[in-house]
């Protein structure tokens, strides 16, 4: 194997792995008035918060956090042979909401997300 076919090989994988660790996007536009409360507990679980509205429906809330990694600050000093330092670090992550408003025949009539 060349040097060249060999570069165009791990190229290959690269974009391979890239475009399947891509986040798959649900349409809810096209689940509004067919997917209903059971398919959402069958899918993601029961939600993290529920609430009946005064009208009948129940709007339910599904929260995702997403580990964003490690924030650390820190200070150090060096001096001849030895050293010392001090760091404080806080995991960071992202936080997503998915809330689903369902009618009062358990169907999706609404949806937000932030």
């Amino acid at each position: 194997m060349t040097k060249n076919s060999a570069v165009k090989i791990l190229w290959l994988a690269a974009v391979l792995f890239v475009a399947g660790c891509t986040t798959y996007q649900t349409s809810w536009d096209h689940r509004v008035g067919v997917y209903t409360y059971d398919q959402a507990v069958k899918e993601f679980g029961p939600p993290d918060k529920q609430a009946k509205l005064t009208d009948g429906q129940t709007e339910s809330e599904w929260i995702s956090r997403y580990n964003t990694g490690t924030v650390g600050v820190g200070t150090g000093f060096f001096s001849g042979p030895a050293g010392g330092g001090v760091m404080a670090s806080t995991p960071a992550y992202r936080e997503s909401k998915l809330i689903l408003t369902f009618g009062t025949n358990n169907v999706l009539s609404a949806w937000t997300r932030n």
